[in-house]
């Protein structure tokens, strides 16, 4: 029995080396980073890190009870076939699932206006992407707009998030350091030779 399958292997690979036999195309990695550059990697973080929290499964998919789950914990709750209908908007790939591409595109497209007021994938994006006022301000409109110019100069945000990142883990590093440094300096004065 594992002959015959290894043979069909050999034989299949083969043919695929003679051009004989159609060569799947390979799947397209998805990066969210450069896919979706009008979000900042501190967005798509914290997009991926809400997206994980309901996808108790862990399959990658938000499905439709994860989704109910989901917006009645953000408050915004639907009836059966309003998820459905929430689902059928973005879904590329026809699995009556979300996943994070998927979801990715709920707010692309809510930040495109694309969607209407009521729909439920829009009071989701409403719920999720909050205006953070520590981050923004309070002093109106203008300032307002011009920190979301700023988020939307991808290059420059995208590299310096890359140092921020790079810098709080060295930060974290050093002071492991300093922890273990001061540990060693405690554990000399216990230590008996």
């Amino acid at each position: 029995m594992a002959d015959q399958e290894l043979a069909a292997k050999l034989q299949k690979q083969m043919a695929r080396n003679e051009g004989d036999e159609n060569i799947q195309p390979c799947m397209k990695v998805f990066n969210p980073y450069t896919e979706f550059k009008e979000f900042s990697r501190k967005d798509i973080q914290s997009l991926e890190k809400t997206f994980k929290k309901y996808d108790f499964n862990n399959d990658k998919k938000l499905d439709l009870e994860e989704l109910k789950f989901m917006m009645e914990k953000l408050q915004v709750p639907q009836t059966h076939l309003g998820l459905k209908d929430m689902i059928k908007q973005v879904d590329e790939d026809k699995d009556n699932k979300i996943n994070f591409k998927e979801f990715l595109m709920i707010f692309r497209k809510a930040k495109n206006g694309e969607l209407s007021k009521d729909s439920g994938l829009q009071q989701l994006y409403d719920q999720v992407m909050e205006i953070d006022v520590a981050e923004a301000g309070v002093k109106g409109a203008k300032s307002f707009f011009e920190a979301q110019a700023l988020k939307q100069s991808f290059s420059n945000n995208f590299e310096r998030e890359i140092r921020e990142e790079q810098e709080e883990k060295r930060r974290m590093e050093d002071l492991k350091k300093k922890k273990r440094d001061e540990f060693i300096a405690k554990k000399s004065i216990f230590s008996t030779n």
